[in-house]
């Protein structure tokens, strides 16, 4: 067995400052010469929420792979897997598992049904003015929390690079990530940030293969001599097996099966995911965009795998702990060991467009669904035109920029997979049970849906609230402090059933009854697609 142990110097890596930051400055050039072009064409509210219809299955299919292979993907999992093995893979299986849900139950009926939003779809039989502003603050909700995980893979990844180890420089870092992410979208709009995704998924499943590829060199493409080498560098065993990281307590089994309901369910229920289905002109074309994604997306994580071992084996568990950045260091760190610093600088300007692209999409989803369903449809009551429409998506980018720059500096230091499972665990349990319910449950009601909404909602965010995530644990993101009433990380478990008895309950309690013809209307539609393309342009 060949075995090539450890020890990338950290400390030579600020050696290679200049050569990262010239890297990454070309690839910020180069995408905001695309975004300007782009963004001549953004004419109307289509054009910016949907850029215009106008990209073809293929070309959707890879933004949205690249919407989805976000820095959890690459950053976080790789990570998890250099140090917790099989548990860590675990979010790899997740994740991919998950797409496929999204595929068989709401891709294609959402955008046969849909305009431009999660609401469109979930106020067409419903009553527009409640149902819109339950799936809005939802919608917000969910982009807030995986704009957390995004910020803090840029402050780790940019720590690493530049080897900033104190907190206010890594705040810094995420508040110039935050203000590139607003001028993308402020100026380049859904196909600006569309055509950054594309170049950026490239870039993202090229670099891990060259890197898979490399590692698996070393070993004679031999995946028992990494496995081992992997075992022989942690002097740890049990990273081949499962429980190191979940299966030491009941507790940690139970938190186990939380997180994979949130990653399995949570897909299927992420706006800034189903949002790209509007994007392509017909159902058609939606069909064979899902279809290209999970090409790419089952590929890239098979890498992973790869990449995750092969950071522990010749990096080492113990470097990529004391690293700046963390668990999120390892796949840097092995870009450095395998290629040094002209690899690390280009894998780590990948990972960096990686969350540049990822934020941009999230932070246009939640700006579209605030001034789409809540500025145009219940507080100008449909009287707003497109131009005005348009302005308030961009000044709500400002503000969601804001935010997720505070969240993202109070969130650094967490591991990015499991801040995205968090997201996944929010999406699932308040949007997913009023997807579901609205497309296959005909006695669906809207006092349903909005229970439904608020109480998953509601149940997620209390439930993390009181978790070990905020307060009571090493790694919490508050530190000193000890109001974990909740034992779990993950409240996917809880909150999701709940989330599915509540629009289970609302409806049969409801006494009013909702319009059987646009029930009707609402099932062919979405089944067949008659009547989706008129509703779309108008």
């Amino acid at each position: 067995m060949i075995n090539i142990a450890a020890a990338v110097d950290v400390a030579a890596l600020k050696d290679t400052t200049l050569l990262n930051m010239g890297i990454f400055g070309i690839f910020v050039a180069v995408t905001m010469v695309i975004v300007f072009r782009a963004s001549r064409n953004n004419k109307t509210a289509a054009d910016y929420y949907a850029a215009g219809r106008s990209f073809t299955g293929s070309q959707n299919g890879t933004a949205i792979a690249g919407d989805y292979l976000s820095a959890a993907s690459f950053l976080g999992i790789t990570g998890a897997i250099a140090i917790n093995g099989y548990d860590g893979f675990m979010y790899s299986i997740g994740f991919l598992v998950a797409w496929l849900v999204a595929l068989l139950l709401v891709a294609e009926l959402l955008r046969n049904t849909g305009k431009f939003t999660m609401a469109d779809v979930l106020s067409f039989r419903l009553k527009q003015r409640p149902v819109r502003i339950a799936a809005a603050i939802s919608t917000l909700a969910v982009c807030f929390f995986y704009l957390l995980a995004q910020m803090a893979g840029a402050g780790s990844l940019i720590s690493l690079l530049l080897g900033i180890s104190d907190w206010g420089g890594q705040a810094l870092v995420i508040i110039v990530v935050g203000a590139l992410m607003i001028m993308y979208v402020l100026i380049g709009g859904m196909k600006g940030t569309t055509w950054v995704q594309i170049i950026k998924a490239i870039l993202l499943i090229a670099g891990a293969a060259v890197m898979t590829l490399w590692v698996l060199a070393i070993y004679g493409f031999n995946l028992s001599s990494l496995l081992g080498a992997a075992v022989e560098t942690a002097n740890n065993p049990a990273v081949l097996n499962p429980g190191l990281q979940y299966g030491k307590t009941e507790t940690s089994k139970l938190d186990f099966m939380s997180l994979g309901l949130a990653l399995v369910l949570g897909t299927a229920a992420l706006p800034h995911v189903l949002m790209r289905f509007y994007t392509v002109p017909t159902a058609k074309e939606a069909r064979k965009s899902v279809v290209w994604s999970i090409w790419l997306i089952g590929l890239f994580y098979l890498f992973t795998l790869v990449l995750g071992y092969g950071a522990a084996a010749l990096v080492g568990p113990e470097t990529i702990r004391t690293a700046p950045g963390g668990v999120n260091s390892a796949a840097p760190l092995l870009a450095f060991y395998l290629g040094g610093p002209l690899l690390l600088g280009f894998i780590s300007a990948v990972a960096f467009a990686t969350i540049l692209a990822v934020v941009a999409g999230l932070t246009i989803t939640a700006a579209a669904s605030f001034a789409h369903d809540i500025y145009a449809s219940v507080i100008s009551k449909g009287k707003a035109d497109a131009d005005t429409e348009v302005k308030v998506a961009r000044r709500t980018v400002v503000v969601i920029g804001v935010l997720a720059i505070l969240g993202g500096i109070l969130a650094n230091g967490q591991n990015v997979a499991f801040l995205v499972a968090l997201a996944f665990a929010v999406a699932a349990s308040a949007n997913l049970p009023t997807i579901i319910y609205s497309l296959f449950w005909r006695k669906f009601t809207t006092q349903g849906a909005v229970w439904s909404m608020y109480g998953g909602l509601g149940a997620a965010i209390v439930l993390i609230i009181f978790s070990p995530v905020v307060s009571g644990g090493a790694t919490s993101m508050i530190k000193d402090v000890n109001f974990a009433l909740f034992p779990l990380s993950n409240p996917g478990i809880v909150s999701i059933p709940l989330a599915f008895f509540l629009g289970w309950l609302g409806t049969v309690l409801d006494k009013k009854r909702e319009d059987t013809a646009k029930q009707a209307e609402m099932e062919v539609r979405s089944l067949t697609g008659v009547g989706a393309e008129k509703a779309v342009d108008h």
